[in-house]
């Protein structure tokens, strides 16, 4: 999440707090995270596939006598009412996943929101393999329909491997 945090700055190391965290109100309140807070946006997320997953994971990560059954989890982390994970159906036995499918998100604080897409290998009975994730601002999305990177836990990024998805807000 950190990685996520300061891509949008280039990964200086800094982030400046919105307005709203160093402002006083007229009554001496600083903003409380925990408090109710109305809906101000909503985010629409549409994972559509996955490419370059067949050249770019090692085939050593996953089962050798199968091609791998990738899901994608796609959540946002901020304050506690924007936290909220979903995840797509598992595509079976195919290395270029094809999901085509929206979640919305409604944000009461988008400036601190982060959106966390995870992608994982389908395991019965073991636990489920890590594929891939990435994290990225919530204030810093462009709309429209995108090329996302995958990264390895170590947020270093994996080669050719790609989620095509479209962000929009309503």
């Amino acid at each position: 999440m950190m990685h996520g945090m300061f891509r949008g700055n280039g990964g200086c190391g800094y982030v400046k707090k919105p307005d709203f965290m160093m402002n006083i109100g007229p009554s001496g309140e600083v903003f409380d995270p925990k408090a109710k807070l109305p809906i101000k946006t909503t985010l629409k997320v549409k994972v559509y596939m996955g490419r370059g997953w067949d050249s770019g994971f090692h085939r050593t990560c996953f089962n050798t006598w199968s091609s791998p059954n990738f899901y994608t989890r796609v959540g946002i982390t901020g304050v506690r009412a924007d936290k909220l994970m979903k995840k797509t159906k598992k595509e079976d036995n195919t290395w270029e996943p094809f999901w085509d499918e929206e979640f919305e998100f409604q944000l009461t604080v988008p400036e601190l929101a982060l959106l966390r897409v995870e992608v994982h290998d389908y395991n019965m009975p073991e636990k489920d393999d890590f594929s891939g994730q990435t994290c990225l601002p919530v204030a810093e999305l462009r709309l429209g329909i995108r090329s996302v990177p995958l990264y390895d836990r170590k947020g270093e990024r994996i080669v050719s491997v790609t989620l095509l998805m479209r962000f929009q807000f309503v």
